[in-house]
Formats: structure tokens, sequence, C-alpha cells
């Protein structure tokens, strides 16, 4: 079961960022730059959608969720460049939201580096197994099915960490409301592309959070919380009504986790634990060696989809984490230049 939805709130909560006390308009030039943004915000959401439902939740899919969340996350930096707001212009109230989502997002991806990391180490089980299967010995088959089934327990169990994810999640979900803009047509401008980023932030780590917990817990629902009249937001509707349906559909057939690599592994891993615990037949020795190389296929793709999402998950800390480092020294140094607030050369900043 999905989380409970807490009552709808008003996505201005804080104040309308397009409303000033003289009711002006924004000016072409800003709003030709919001446009471009959200534009491509909702480009970057459509590729999301995929063509084939069963896509989803591949580490394919979850690499390119990852590499959406860096590209709109530098999208925002190269946006504020293009503003040209000075650090020392900024509302306190911007900072405030910056260094406080910038944190949650920091805990999060931390929480999925672990999973990650935990998967990888399952591997090695994994390999063990493989390496003893190659030997004809009963004694080695023995072994490779102690190890088997100390793989299978490693994946059912909990990460702690990942665990911890709901209340972050529900925190970035309250950070969600705008903070009221007064006199800044640019701030406006800001505020409005931050909100996009953010919802589309928030609902990819709900997606990871739910696929490495197991649990549709984590998964967030957002309909209530974006409104029907920003430009992606009928593209943001699509992409979680599939991807929420298909991950609640995987999980009413009992499976126990929604990683596809993951999942085919253990359904190697099954048809192979009942020949090693009670022995095979000379027939059914062809069956055996085909279920061994499956298990060697499928564990390897396993591995490679494993160390190709960490690269991006490792990608999108290092991006957060630099964009952080760059306000808090800009903020010390009261710098007064036309960089945004992730820096001009993000890229060059150090990672702590």
């Amino acid at each position: 079961m999905s989380h409970p939805q807490e009552p709808q709130r008003s996505f201005f909560h804080f104040g309308n960022p397009f409303r000033s006390p003289k009711g002006s308009h924004l000016p072409p030039g800003l709003l030709s730059l919001l446009d471009k943004f959200e534009k491509t915000l909702s480009e970057r959401l459509q590729k999301l959608v995929p063509k084939d439902k069963s896509d989803i939740l591949s580490f394919s899919w979850m690499k390119l969720a990852m590499e959406s969340l860096s590209e709109i996350h530098r999208d925002i930096k190269n946006l504020i460049t293009e503003l040209e707001i000075p650090v020392t212009d900024w509302d306190e109230k911007w900072i405030d939201v910056y260094l406080d989502i910038s944190v949650k997002l920091l805990d999060i991806t931390i929480a999925f580096t672990s999973e990650l990391t935990r998967l990888n180490q399952g591997h090695l089980l994994l390999q063990c197994v493989l390496h003893k299967l190659e030997s004809n010995s009963a004694d080695q088959f023995l072994r490779a099915y102690s190890s088997l089934h100390s793989w299978r327990q490693q994946i059912r169990s909990k990460n702690p960490r990942v665990e911890t994810c709901r209340p972050v999640l529900d925190n970035l979900v309250e950070s969600l409301d705008l903070p009221k803009v007064r006199n800044s047509a640019k701030g406006k401008v800001l505020m409005r592309a931050m909100y996009g980023a953010k919802v589309a932030t928030t609902y990819i780590c709900s997606v990871f959070a739910a696929a490495f917990s197991g649990s549709t817990d984590n998964l967030l629902d957002l309909n209530l919380t974006v409104p029907a009249t920003l430009p992606w937001a009928q593209v943001f509707y699509n992409v979680q009504t599939t991807v929420n349906t298909e991950i609640k559909n995987i999980f009413s057939r009992g499976e126990f986790t929604v990683l596809r690599e993951l999942l085919a592994v253990d359904n190697c891993a099954n048809k192979l634990y009942p020949l090693l615990q009670d022995g095979f037949s000379p027939a059914q020795e062809e069956s055996f060696k085909h279920s061994v190389s499956d298990l060697r296929k499928t564990a390897e793709k396993l591995s490679q989809g494993l160390d190709n999402l960490s690269k991006v998950v490792d990608d999108f800390f290092k991006i957060v984490l630099s964009g952080r480092d760059a306000l808090l020294c800009n903020l010390r140094a009261g710098c007064a230049s036309p960089n945004s607030v992730l820096g001009r050369n993000t890229d060059e900043q150090s990672v702590r």
C-alpha cells in the first residue's frame, strides 16, 4: 500500500511568485528563459516513459532516471547563471530552501549508495557459487548450495539506511511549497524552476527508495501537489501513473523485489537450488548445465547494471555536494560575482 496522501495544499502556499503588487508580467527575456527550462524539463521527464513497461526498474531505466536528475540540476545551474543573480542578492529564504533540500538529497543518495554496495557485495557470493559449480565434486556442489543460500538470504534482508528514506521523502514533499518572492522578477523565475526540479527529484527518489526497500510504502503520488496549469504537469502525471502502476503490479504478484536484473538472477537460483540440495540424475545433467549457464549470464548482467547505476548515483551526489559547497563558499567570501549558486565551474569544485 502506498503512503496515505496528505490533504492537498496550495501550490502557492507562500504566495504566487508571478504576481507582483502592481500586477506586472515577466519581462520577455525572463519569460523566454523560464519557457526554455520548463520545455526541457518536460522532455527529460518524457524520456522516462518507456515503450515497453517491462523496462521500468531495469537498471538501464534507473540509470536513465538518475542521469535525468543530474541533467535537471545542471539545467538549474545554467538558468541561475543566465539570470545573473549574485549570491549576495539571494533572499535568505531562497538560500534556506536550497541548503535544506541539498542536505536531504545527500542523505538519501548515501542510502542508495549503501544499498548498491550491499547488492554488489552479494555478487561476490554469486561468483563463489559459480566457481564451485565448475567442479564435478559433490562436496563442491554442497558448498555452492550453501553460498547460494547465503546470497538468497542476503538479498532479502533489509538495509537500515534505506528504511530511513521515508522521513526524508516526507520532508522533501513538505519543501515543495514556494517561498514568497517580492520585487524580484528573476527570483520568481528561479523559484518556479526550482519547484519543477524539486518535484522531479522528490518523485524519482521515491521510486528508487521503493525499489531498494522492496516496499510501495516509499512510493509517492504527487498528483495533488502538482498543479495541472504547469506546462510539464501532464508529462509528469503520465510518468508517475505509468511507473507507479507497474511497480504496484509487480508487488501484487508477490515478488520480493522490483529490480528486474536481481529478480532474473533469483529465478535462475530457484531452478538450481533443488538440484544442488537434492542432487540430480544423469538425465538431468543437461538441464543442470543450462541452469548454471543462465545463472552466469544473469549474474554478469546484474553486476554490470549495479556498476553503471552506482556511477550515475555517485555523479548525482557530486553535483549536489559541489553546488552546496559553492554556495557556502560564496556566502563566506561575500562573493558578488554573477556566478550561479552551483558555480560556473561546478565540475572543478572539490568534493569533500
